[in-house]
């Protein structure tokens, strides 16, 4: 139905996003990983943060915001240690596709020189 020319324009593209959906995970994961929590734990001393306020912050590492009826203020963080695991899964991932594309590209040199 497609012409290789279409097909291979269409591999590229999935590869392309591909990459950047990787990439866009590493980012998300290390600023899990590494990220300050210091405007989540100013936001505990707020008594009513305004919407320009909340908008200023980083709260990219908190999971769950609840308030209870009693006034206090729950935060809850995704875990920094299960971000530092996904990063070393997604670089062994990454460096054994790596390996692999290689060696396809390898073992393909050599069946041209036959």
């Amino acid at each position: 139905m497609c012409s290789e020319r279409v097909s291979a324009a269409l591999h590229r593209l999935s590869e392309v996003e591909a990459e950047l959906l990787h990439t866009l995970a590493v980012t998300g994961y290390r600023r899990l990983a590494f990220g300050s929590a210091a405007d989540a734990v100013s936001l505990l001393y707020r008594e009513n943060p305004s919407r320009e306020e909340l908008a200023d912050m980083d709260l990219f590492s908190v999971s769950e915001i609840k308030r209870p009826k009693d006034g206090a203020m729950e935060l809850k963080f995704f875990d920094r240690a299960k971000a530092l695991e996904r990063l070393a899964e997604l670089s062994r991932e990454r460096e054994t596709g790596h390996n692999l594309f290689d060696a396809i590209g390898s073992a393909a040199g050599s069946d041209s020189d036959d």
